[in-house]
């Protein structure tokens, strides 16, 4: 089986990293990127979405996500990943050239090669790929929905 590899939002397949600038509608409101919706939603406080909504960046909405004076919702561990997936479904959903891009890797693994996360990543190897799994999920979906 091949194995597409990104992360840097200027590889060849960098769309598919939550950075690349690709604004969703969820819940009302337009999100500049999927990261921003990710990382907003850790929090029940509105204001706390709102400010990380407007991150001037992914990075620093990252940033701020990470931030835990902030109090983060008590079910984030067992409702990450379905955020995640609700973020990624709505991105190559509404962005009909990323749909094709995605669909047209099947039916390669996709992986989030890094060494800095263990968890949505490769972590260099050993790691999850939570991020490239769920992609491949949301692949299968849009891909049977083009049908």
């Amino acid at each position: 089986m091949d194995v597409i590899k990104f992360y840097s939002v200027s590889d060849e397949y960098g769309a598919f990293s939550n950075f690349s600038a690709y604004p969703i509608k969820l819940k009302g409101k337009v999100w500049p990127t999927s990261e921003h919706y990710f990382q907003a939603m850790k929090f029940l406080s509105a204001e706390d979405q709102e400010q990380i909504r407007k991150a001037k960046s992914p990075m620093l909405a990252a940033r701020m996500g990470r931030d835990r004076k902030k109090k983060i919702r008590k079910n984030w561990d067992s409702v990450k990943n379905s955020v995640m997936k609700e973020a990624l479904l709505a991105k190559f959903s509404q962005h009909d050239d990323l749909k094709n891009l995605l669909i047209s890797t099947r039916p390669a693994k996709l992986v989030e090669h890094t060494s800095n996360d263990s968890y949505w990543g490769d972590g260099g190897g050993r790691g999850k790929n939570m991020l490239g799994q769920i992609l491949m999920e949301v692949r299968e979906t849009l891909f049977t929905c083009a049908d």
